[in-house]
């Protein structure tokens, strides 16, 4: 298996999906203590958000340093494969 680099961003992610990790796990509590659906679709909103910034941040980070579009077709075939998950 290929290891790949550790962009200077990826501390970053790591805080913040451990952050939403933590919300997550809150949001599991309150379903299991009968906390009332709006707060509890008010927490699942904010942990879908943190996900969804988290990974835009990675494949903008991964576009930016791991992929020359002007260099291989493959770079080109990787840019296209990784833009879906935007």
């Amino acid at each position: 298996m290929t290891k790949h680099p550790v962009h200077a961003t990826h501390p970053a992610l790591v805080a913040r999906l451990k952050r939403a990790d933590g919300h997550l796990r809150a949001v599991i509590e309150m379903i299991e203590a009968g906390k009332p659906c709006l707060e509890i679709a008010q927490q699942m909103q904010a942990v879908e958000k943190a996900v969804t910034n988290a990974k835009r941040a990675l494949i903008h980070d991964h576009m930016d340093h791991c992929i020359d579009v002007e260099s291989s077709e493959t770079d080109r075939a990787e840019l296209r494969a990784i833009a879906r998950y935007l």
